[in-house]
């Protein structure tokens, strides 16, 4: 146990010291957004299009992860998170454009989504605060918060998410199109049509 907890104190210490050295620069970021982002996910990161998410507010560090997930890393055959238009996007990024950019985005207020589908509502809330039991489906609530807020670094900010978004990647995750979560792609597995319906639907409806 004293050994493990070196380990990680011995990896913690230089990168919070690089992370204080690499402070993101907010006006870079902004237009970053301005220039790049914008068409798909507004200047302020509060999507127009139900297909496109709401990067308003979300954690920084799961921004980064992303924009580098899209990229294809040298001797990989594949991106860890295919996408043909963000890959072109993501290819044009310096590291120092992807720490602005996503830095400027988490500093920005949400406009949420909402909830539409009253009828499954009662289904969303009870798989998101207790999970689904017999397929070993764990609760959303246990890693992204009671209100969709996510942790820091860890998982992302769910709340007001549109409906369609979030549908749309639980599928893919189901599918093995998208594979940069083992935890969500076992998740997903698990899911049905139905149920990851009226989640995504409850997760719009988060405060």
């Amino acid at each position: 146990m004293l050994r493990t907890s070196i380990v990680a104190l011995a990896f913690a210490v230089p990168v919070a010291a690089h992370a204080q050295a690499e402070k993101p620069d907010l006006q870079k970021g902004s237009e970053l957004a301005a220039q790049i982002c914008v068409a798909c996910h507004g200047a302020d990161g509060n999507s127009p299009l139900p297909a496109n998410p709401k990067l308003a507010q979300q954690h920084a560090d799961y921004l980064y992860k992303q924009l580098k997930d899209f990229k294809v890393e040298e001797g990989a055959d594949a991106a860890a998170r295919p996408s043909a238009i963000m890959a072109g996007f993501a290819a044009t990024l310096s590291e120092a454009d992807m720490r602005n950019v996503s830095a400027y985005y988490a500093s920005q207020e949400l406009q949420p989504a909402a909830a539409k589908d009253k009828d499954s509502v009662e289904l969303g809330q009870r798989i998101y605060r207790a999970g689904i039991a017999d397929k070993g489906v764990a609760a959303c609530a246990g890693c992204h918060g009671p209100t969709g807020s996510g942790i820091p670094a860890l998982y992302p900010r769910l709340q007001g998410q549109f409906a369609e978004y979030t549908e749309t990647q639980l599928v893919a995750f189901r599918q093995g199109e998208r594979q940069n979560s083992v935890e969500m792609t076992d998740i997903a597995s698990r899911m049905s049509d139905r149920e990851i319906k009226a989640v995504s639907d409850y997760i719009a409806g988060l405060r």
